[in-house]
């Protein structure tokens, strides 16, 4: 269980945060949900291509020459000669962009895919743009996809004179189904192998363990052995890999969470786990706050002194300390008296962050203490 304390300007409601803290039951999780199949993954495709149609909105000549280049050859595989004019070519209406999606794991040639357009010229707007053949290349260089159709922006840009406006994003876009598989997609898993073996998404020991004895329970002793915190290797005796990965994605495994502070400085987060505990500690808390006040005074000499009107500065500096307060925190303290003991002591969002890290420094926070 985690509680999320979004702290700005203060922490959540009591009502609210008591209904947070509420203990659960030892939560699990099916193994489908815990881990992946070694051999069974996506594959980036990337490749790069050219959006014609657009109103007026495309790359300049002058700061995307690559999509003059671009055109210039596109046409001349189609039979166009535009090289003896290509000084005077203005491609306003086109843009070069880069394609990519994400080959599936056992992908076979005739499925579509999505695929994301993005800008890499001073485009500024994709809307009502048509993607033109694209191929999409693995990381091995290899075309297995091939991208062409229209573009669906989720936002639009429109310029005057002397205004703008700009609605979402609209130099990125996506072509649904727009991608077509030619080549399949290299295969990692094969029915007959002799183990199957599942990669934790957060590699823990005692998941790993647990995951283990759930497995052995199922199917019977010895079928699954933890290799280390992030590996468990199932045997596949009956050479179905099919049928033996069906089975154990359905199995329940007991979680195992390890305790961890996450402090985000910059949104005034802060994410703790239920685990989090600390030793006896007292936590002082007050406020120094300090305001200069600027207030500028105009200094006029008199008639005929042969002076000069000048500009006094005047700063007043106030300096409030708030009065401290002390809180005893008792030994391995529970989350819920952690938070509620913190609140006592009436510090901001920034302050809490500073007395979490100070009792961690001190050694009384039993927890990693992450800064993001």
């Amino acid at each position: 269980m985690a509680i999320l304390m979004n702290l700005r300007p203060l922490f959540l409601p009591a009502i609210a945060l008591s209904l947070l803290l509420m203990p659960l039951m030892a939560q699990a999780e099916r193994i489908k949900d815990l881990a992946d199949i070694e051999g069974v993954r996506g594959n980036a495709l990337v490749g790069y291509g050219l959006v014609v149609g657009l109103n007026g909105t495309g790359d300049s000549g002058t700061s995307s020459p690559f999509t003059i280049s671009s055109i210039t050859a596109m046409l001349e595989r189609l039979g166009v000669n535009v090289r003896a004019d290509i000084t005077k070519m203005k491609p306003k209406n086109i843009a070069a962009v880069m394609v990519t999606s994400e080959l599936p794991a056992f992908a076979r040639p005739g499925q579509q895919l999505d695929v994301t357009v993005s800008s890499i010229g001073d485009a500024k707007d994709l809307r009502g743009g048509t993607l033109l053949v694209t191929p999409l290349l693995g990381g091995d260089g290899r075309p297995y996809a091939v991208a062409q159709g229209g573009l669906s922006t989720g936002g639009f840009s429109i310029a005057g004179k002397s205004a703008s406006t700009t609605k979402g994003h609209p130099t990125a876009a996506r072509v649904p189904n727009g991608a077509r598989v030619e080549r399949a997609a290299p295969r990692g898993l094969s029915s007959d192998q002799d183990k199957i073996s599942l990669n934790l998404h957060n590699p823990d020991f005692t998941t790993a363990k647990n995951m283990q004895d759930a497995i052995n329970a199922q199917l019977g002793n010895g079928m699954a052995r933890a290799i280390d915190s992030g590996t468990v290797q199932v045997w596949n005796p009956n050479s179905n890999a099919v049928e033996l990965i069906a089975r154990l994605e359905q199995i329940d495994i007991p979680l195992d969470h390890a305790a961890v502070v996450i402090v985000d400085e910059r949104t005034g987060t802060i994410v703790m786990g239920q685990e989090v505990r600390i030793d006896t500690v007292a936590v002082a808390h007050g406020n120094i706050s300090v305001s200069i006040t600027e207030n500028p005074q105009v200094s006029q000499p008199n008639a005929f002194a042969g002076g000069q009107t000048t500009t006094v500065d005047r700063s007043k500096v106030n300096v409030q300390e708030d009065e401290a307060k002390l809180v005893v925190l008792p030994k391995q303290v529970s989350l819920s008296k952690l938070v509620t003991a913190l609140n006592a002591v009436g510090a901001t969002p920034s302050d809490l962050i500073a007395v979490l890290q100070a009792i961690k420094a001190a050694g009384a926070l039993h927890a990693e203490l992450r800064t993001m």
